[in-house]
């Protein structure tokens, strides 16, 4: 294990590396730039750490910072160049939330300069873990999944129409993973009969499109969870009396059961190809 303060590499030998970019409320002592801590910590992944405990066990690497996304999106193109293009995002160094709403105090957004620093801060410095452990892990197996972990509130109608499926698989359009573990994946989901999709409105961010290398023996997939399906999400606008709600384990468990499954048959895919 190695940690840095934000960023916590705990390392197994199996063929998966689970990558869970978005769980930090850590503000890096820029608390009082923000319209508030609580809005800064909003859009954070809540939970899903805890939803994923059980990835080690499986001798899965785990990469995970402790930074909020509001500092920096490790998930964004870091040119700047939206992975959604015609589509309602937020930038590599977020202003706004999900719903649009400034995230600074007046003239306190961050310049070019302190983007830059960030960017070196942290950013720099996850993908660089990603890919020391990428080719740790390959020279062990000649196939290897990454695996990142994310989910947002399920309705948030800037971004996407409607109520967002339970599951939703991005392989940045069938490029990022082989076809034959998308659908091992994608047939885990369907058979839940919950609401899923693959490759809908999330098709994975800059870590599946970046790091997500099959000609190279690494399949990249995202999995973004409607928080509904593993928290008691609040119906309606989310406050600070009402979110982030508390993780219950019980309410949880359908959801991580099935999250188990995706994440065992992603290592019995991965031990299966030697070549």
């Amino acid at each position: 294990m190695s940690d840095s303060s934000w960023l916590t590499v705990n390392r197994g030998d199996a063929p998966l590396l689970v990558s869970i970019p978005h769980t930090g409320t850590g503000l890096a002592g820029l608390d009082g730039s923000f319209v508030s801590p609580w809005l800064a910590r909003r859009d954070t992944d809540w939970w899903i750490e805890q939803l994923y405990d059980f990835a080690g066990e499986l001798g899965a690497t785990v990469v995970r910072t402790t930074v909020s996304r509001s500092i920096i999106d490790v998930n964004r193109d870091p040119s700047g160049v939206s992975l959604y293009p015609g589509q309602a995002t937020t930038e590599l160094c977020p202003t706004t939330t999900f719903d649009g709403e400034a995230l600074y105090k007046e003239g306190q957004a961050p310049d070019d300069n302190e983007v830059a620093r960030r960017r070196a801060t942290y950013f720099e410095p996850y993908h660089a873990a990603l890919e020391k452990e990428v080719a740790r892990l390959r020279a062990l197996h000649p196939q290897i999944v990454l695996y990142d972990c994310h989910s947002i509130r399920s309705v948030i109608p800037r971004l996407f129409e409607g109520k967002l499926p339970l599951f939703n698989l991005g392989t940045n359009s069938g490029t990022s993973a082989d076809p034959a573990l998308q659908d091992q994946v994608a047939a885990l989901m369907a058979a839940t009969g919950r609401p899923s999709v693959v490759n809908g409105r999330f098709k994975g961010g800059w870590i599946t499109r970046h790091h997500g290398r099959p000609e190279h023996g690494v399949h990249a997939l995202q999995m973004e969870l409607s928080c509904r399906g593993y928290m008691l999400e609040p119906e309606g606008k989310v406050a600070p009396s009402n979110w982030p709600s508390r993780y219950d384990p019980a309410f949880a468990a359908p959801m991580r059961a099935t999250l188990t499954k995706i994440l065992e048959t992603a290592l019995a895919w991965a031990g299966s190809r030697h070549s």
